[in-house]
């Protein structure tokens, strides 16, 4: 069944996540910009934590639902909730229903989980975004999350904004749908599989011949990024939402 979009609202709620909290707040300016420059008003609650991902994946659902229903108050108005991390989205909109399922929470979680948009997918199918190139021509390449592609099922987005970039040259590397690796605690737990993954997506990545790639969750980035920095690649990394603010708004590009 075709996904069915809305019209693009007057305003939205934005959850940063706590990687772009604790690590990349450029990218969540940046998402938040791009949102605003299309003439949205961008409503950041400021009690947001953690989606509770981390703890539901680790089999902790208790754990999990206390985090994830310190979230579910912050959204009061009738208007979509993007959050710029298929992930943490995955987590809110496919998964909140069956943890709260139950519970005298459970139609408030259902409510949030069928507002939840990724925020490429929201740029490109809501927002019918149209992008000006102000950047210099440069090969790129893209990794798209897991989470993303099977849970959010927004593969398409990515590529098709970069796409619309006239001074970029979009390369897809091999094997383009394969884990980087990170999955959260699947990192930490499983250290030395989780290596050899994130080392076959550098080189997938690098192979390419691109000096810079853009992913569209900050887990991928911070350890598709790291790897590289570790084996001393050529390859720099950037959440999408910064590449894509970068590109096209002039007064970033000088700045950074």
């Amino acid at each position: 069944m075709a996904k069915l979009y809305p019209a693009k609202p007057e305003k939205v709620y934005f959850f940063g996540t706590c990687l772009i909290d604790m690590f990349y707040p450029d990218a969540g300016m940046a998402g938040i910009r791009l949102l605003e420059r299309e003439g949205i008003e961008v409503i950041y609650p400021q009690g947001q934590t953690c989606c509770g991902q981390p703890a539901y994946t680790s089999g902790y659902h208790d754990q999990s639902r206390q985090v994830a229903e310190a979230q579910l108050d912050l959204f009061p108005g009738d208007w979509p909730i993007v959050v710029p991390s298929g992930s943490c989205g995955g987590m809110m909109r496919e998964h909140y229903p069956q943890l709260f399922a139950g519970t005298a929470r459970a139609e408030q979680a259902q409510a949030v989980a069928e507002r939840i948009w990724e925020l490429t997918d929201f740029l490109l199918h809501v927002c019918q975004i149209r992008l000006q190139d102000l950047g210099e021509p440069m090969r790129v390449t893209l990794h798209t999350s897991c989470s993303a592609r099977r849970e959010m099922r927004v593969a398409d987005a990515g590529p098709a904004l970069l796409q619309q970039l006239d001074n970029v040259e979009l390369v897809e590397p091999e094997r383009a749908t394969e884990c980087c690796g990170f999955g959260g605690t699947f990192a930490v737990r499983h250290e030395q599989v989780s290596a050899a993954m994130v080392s076959d997506k550098v080189q997938a990545l690098s192979a390419t011949g691109a000096m810079a790639f853009a992913t569209t969750d900050c887990g991928c980035l911070m350890n598709i990024d790291g790897h590289a920095r570790k084996e001393q690649q050529p390859l720099s990394g950037e959440h999408i939402a910064s590449f894509l603010w970068r590109r096209t708004h002039p007064a970033a590009e000088d700045s950074r």
